[in-house]
């Protein structure tokens, strides 16, 4: 996981990165998942038009610079980046890049959230690519991003589709004015969504935040990584730069899925309504 800060210079934050990934490497990485919107400063505070000056197409220049590191270090690497897809036509997209520098594919973020701090609608075309798993060299992984972690049944689909981790880079933090305790709040909310998502489908998950003040927002950072049953493996600061490795057991899925058989046990035949947007 590369949790860090960025700033409004795109190369630099590239730079930044490519450094971290590197550096994981050297600490025995295979995967490394960076953060939502690595290469910029999170600019969906505000609605400018401006901003859609940050988009790139992918594959585009920096998947090209991120598929020489990845070749390089023999690592895979998740990359979330700002699409830039046709004029008028954008999205929140994550590029997957295999451990010899080939392009396997992306993912387009599914569900685009609209709050205050968080006018993604204003950017972001929502995924037409539905759920996605990419055959890399060293797991086959699901990825999604950021507002689709509070959604079981993307992360089903993606477990159905043969995910053996879920990966959510991210990018979500509190806003200045908040209490403590509403802060707290929020982020266990967030840690408990994902770590749910592991015990229901049997799955480790890592979940990829930023830290840094940015816009009256504090990236809450809280990086983790759990096991398939829940546990915590690792938990990242929230307030500081980390670059952790950390070993994941793919075998354990077999084991809790055998313990706990959540999968045999689905009603698959009475979940037809699950497709409407309210039951009256």
């Amino acid at each position: 996981m590369v949790q860090m800060s960025c700033v409004a210079d795109k190369a630099a934050n590239l730079q930044k990165t490519i450094a971290k990934i590197k550096e994981a490497a050297a600490k025995g990485a295979q995967i490394v998942c960076l953060q939502e919107l690595f290469t910029s400063l999170y600019f969906c505070d505000v609605e400018d038009h401006d901003n859609f000056n940050l988009a790139e197409a992918i594959p585009g220049p920096s998947t090209d610079t991120l598929s020489q590191v990845a070749k390089e270090n023999n690592v895979v690497i998740i990359a979330s980046l700002f699409e830039k897809r046709a004029q008028g036509l954008y999205h929140n997209t994550t590029a997957v890049i295999d451990a010899d520098g080939t392009y396997l594919g992306k993912y387009r973020k599914m569900h685009i959230p609209d709050d205050p701090g968080y006018y993604e609608k204003f950017y972001f075309t929502p995924g037409d690519l539905g759920y996605k798993v990419f055959k890399t060299k060293y797991a086959t992984i699901g990825v999604l991003i950021c507002w689709d972690q509070w959604y079981p049944e993307a992360s089903r689909l993606t477990a159905l589709m043969g995910a053996e981790i879920m990966f959510y880079p991210t990018a979500i933090g509190w806003a200045s004015h908040q209490s403590a305790e509403t802060n707290i709040e929020q982020y266990n909310a967030w840690q408990t969504i994902q770590r749910s998502h592991a015990v229901a489908n049997g799955v480790p998950v890592v979940s990829v935040n930023r830290v840094g003040d940015e816009a009256g927002m504090k990236f809450w950072g809280g990086s983790f990584i759990s096991n398939p049953f829940g546990t915590l493996l690792y938990k990242a600061s929230h307030d500081e730069e980390e670059t952790v490795v950390t070993e994941i057991d793919l075998h354990k899925s077999e084991y809790y899925r055998t313990h706990w058989p959540f999968l045999r046990d689905r009603r698959i035949d009475s979940y037809q309504d699950i497709t409407k947007r309210y039951i009256d």
